[in-house]
C-alpha cells in the first residue's frame, strides 16, 4: 500500500542524499522535526540541529525540542540570537522577520562552515507560499535550501508521513515566534514577549492545544479553536485565565470570536494592499 505522499517523500530523501551533509534550522515544530529526521534517516551524523535560543522563543519548545532531537539521535547545536537589539525587528515592521531570519541564517552558517558542513536548510513546505512570509526572502538571500518545499510536500502530507515514522510532532500544533503575536508597528519588548508566553502556557495547561495570545499593549486577544470556545465560557476557566492575565501584565482580555487563524495579524497587510 503507499502511503500518502510517498513519491514525494522519496524526492525529499534523494535531494537530502546529493546534498551530503546540511545543518537544519530545528524550531522543534512538525517541519522542521520531519525534515531533521529523514536528513538524519539519510545523512546520518552528517546532518546536525541548530536552534535558536532567544526571547520571542518560548521555553518550553526549546525544551521539547532538545528531547526530539535526543530521541532522533541527531546532535543540537544552541545558537543565542538577540534580534532585539535590531531596530528593524524591535519596531516591529511587517517585514521583522526578514531581519530575524538574516541573523539566524548567518549563525547557522557559521556553524555550518565550523563543522565542515557544506549546506543549511529549513523546514518551509509548500503551503508556506500561500502567506506573508518574509523570512523566505532572508533564507533565498543565504541560499538555505528548503527541501520540503522543492519537494512540493503539503502540511498534511508531513503530517502523514510523519506518524509514519513515529515522529510524536505528526500531530503538534502549528507555532510561530512569540513576536508574531504583536500587531504591526507596536514594539517589540521583552515584558510583551513574557506576558504573551505565560499566558499561553496557560492556555496549554487548561487544554487547549492550538491558541494564540494577541497582544495589544494591556489588552489580550485570546484565539483559540472554533470548536473549543464554548470551553472558554466555563466560569472556572474564565477566572483562572483572567486572574493569570491580569497578573502578568494585562489589564483587559477580550476572546476572538471567529477563533483561531493562521496569519490573523497579516490580514492589515492583505487588507492595506486591496
Amino acid at each position: 500500500m503507499k502511503i500518502h505522499g510517498e513519491e514525494k517523500y522519496d524526492r525529499l530523501r534523494a535531494s537530502l542524499g546529493r546534498l551530503g551533509s546540511v545543518a537544519v534550522a530545528f524550531s522543534g515544530g512538525a517541519d522542521s522535526a520531519f525534515l531533521l529526521k529523514v536528513a538524519h534517516d539519510v545523512l546520518g551524523d552528517h546532518a546536525i540541529a541548530v536552534t535558536a535560543v532567544s526571547p520571542t522563543y518560548p521555553a518550553e519548545e526549546l525544551r521539547q525540542a532538545r528531547r526530539i532531537a535526543k530521541d532522533i539521535g541527531i546532535r543540537l547545536l544552541p545558537v543565542h540570537t538577540d534580534e532585539l537589539r535590531d531596530e528593524n525587528f524591535s519596531s516591529n515592521r511587517p517585514d521583522r522577520c526578514f531581519f530575524c531570519k538574516t541573523g539566524l541564517f548567518s549563525l547557522l552558517r557559521q556553524q555550518a562552515n565550523r563543522l565542515g558542513i557544506r549546506h543549511i536548510a529549513y523546514g518551509a513546505n509548500a503551503d508556506d507560499t500561500d502567506d506573508f512570509r518574509p523570512g523566505m526572502k532572508a533564507a533565498a538571500r543565504a541560499h538555505a535550501k528548503a527541501p520540503l518545499l522543492d519537494a512540493g510536500l503539503t502540511k498534511e502530507e508531513i503530517r502523514a508521513i510523519s506518524r509514519g515514522l513515529g515522529l510524536t510532532t505528526w500531530d503538534k500544533p502549528s507555532s510561530a515566534c512569540l513576536a508574531s503575536r504583536i500587531p504591526y508597528g507596536t514594539r517589540i519588548t521583552i515584558k510583551a514577549l513574557r506576558m504573551i508566553e505565560s499566558g499561553e502556557a496557560l492556555l496549554h495547561t487548561l487544554g487547549f492545544r492550538q491558541c494564540r495570545i494577541r497582544c495589544y499593549n494591556d489588552i489580550a486577544r485570546i484565539e483559540v479553536l472554533p470548536e473549543d470556545l464554548h470551553r472558554l465560557l466555563d466560569k472556572s476557566v474564565q477566572e483562572k485565565i483572567v486572574r493569570q492575565l491580569k497578573r502578568s501584565g494585562f489589564m483587559y482580555v477580550t476572546v476572538d470570536l471567529e477563533g483561531y487563524r493562521t496569519g490573523s495579524m497579516n490580514m492589515v497587510i492583505r487588507s492595506s494592499s486591496c
